[in-house]
């Protein structure tokens, strides 16, 4: 997603009374003129300061899943998608990735959503889900993820460009992680400048491809040889499409066409059987998407052709230095060392 320059250059003056307002709210409650609720254990929050997807969702079940590893009993706090129906295609997602492991809090109200929990069930840590800018919610980490993949340094705020605060902000953060840095071979030289001023605590990570599954099908996953040569279409209605599709062309894929829908975009009947008519016409003779998508198939068959949804895993480097800083952030909490 991007902004028209023409119009990123109109709506600018709109850009500086929303940078203006974001940076007078977090004063506020740093200043203790707004009070942040906190809960009784720990709170680990993964957010960004932009618009679209960095890949909070492999990271909020990477995190979960190396906590669980160490013995805690984790709880995921999200909003979910408009935050009123208890669920979403992310919340899903995860819940099938995690397999029962954690409980959930869905909910606008976040701290809300925390005390239920931890009168539930015993909750040894929080994931804050998308949480840099919901500081009503005080926090003992604060991660922020950055998409290598987009230029960051020139980016705009809202409504402008896709910021949702200054780049100040990320001065409040704990640490800082840049995902698909295999996408953008520049962004190596950014990180290497940035920690020369050794301000943020910096790390990367990765993205690998598991495998394929066959929508509809239980089966355990394949692998690119077994699903064939192609070529394929490919389809997703992610916060950036891009780095999907060139995730697929780094995984070797030949793709003959491709479509991009809005995030969290829910997919009609006719619309599969229209992705099946452009796959079709392309030449392709299977099609590919996402695990997100994968939850939004509501109402859709794609009977004609198969559909093979990928699977990946996330991987920050350096696990063990960035395990520290989280340790180090929330150690002094009662019942929180790792």
């Amino acid at each position: 997603m991007s902004i028209p320059r023409p119009w990123a250059i109109a709506l600018w003056p709109l850009s500086m009374v929303y940078g203006f307002a974001a940076t007078v709210r977090v004063r506020m409650y740093k200043r203790g003129w707004l009070k942040q609720r906190r809960l009784n254990r720990p709170v680990i929050s993964v957010g960004n300061v932009t618009v679209g997807g960095t890949g909070k969702t492999p990271m909020v079940i990477w995190l979960a899943e190396r906590l669980l590893a160490r013995g805690k009993r984790v709880a995921i706090l999200s909003r979910g998608y408009h935050g009123s129906t208890g669920t979403s295609d992310e919340i899903e997602l995860m819940k099938e990735r995690l397999e029962g492991r954690v409980v959930f809090g869905v909910g606008r109200d976040r701290f809300g959503e925390g005390v239920r929990l931890e009168a539930a069930s015993a909750v040894d840590v929080f994931i804050l889900d998308d949480g840099f800018q919901h500081l009503q919610l005080a926090r003992d980490v604060d991660i922020v993820l950055i998409d290598a993949s987009r230029e960051f340094r020139d980016e705009m705020l809202l409504p402008a460009g896709l910021l949702r605060e200054p780049r100040s902000a990320l001065a409040r953060a704990d640490a800082i992680v840049y995902t698909r840095m295999s996408q953008s071979p520049e962004a190596g030289g950014t990180i290497a400048r940035i920690r020369g001023t050794r301000k943020y605590p910096l790390f990367t990570s990765e993205t690998r491809l598991l495998g394929f599954r066959r929508n509809g099908s239980a089966g355990k996953r394949r692998t690119h040889e077994e699903i064939g040569e192609g070529p394929f279409f490919a389809f997703c209605g992610i916060g950036n499409p891009e780095a999907f599709f060139l995730d697929l062309k780094r995984w070797g894929l030949v793709i003959a066409g491709r479509r991009a829908f809005r995030d969290h975009h829910k997919y009609t009947a006719a619309e599969a059987g229209k992705i099946e008519d452009a796959a079709r016409l392309s030449g392709a003779v299977a099609i590919v998407t996402t695990e997100k998508d994968s939850h939004n198939f509501v109402g859709s068959t794609f009977a004609r052709m198969p559909v093979y949804i990928c699977d990946i895993s996330f991987d920050v480097i350096d696990e063990k230095e960035f395990f520290s800083i989280v340790v180090s952030k929330i150690g002094e909490h009662q019942g929180a060392m790792m």
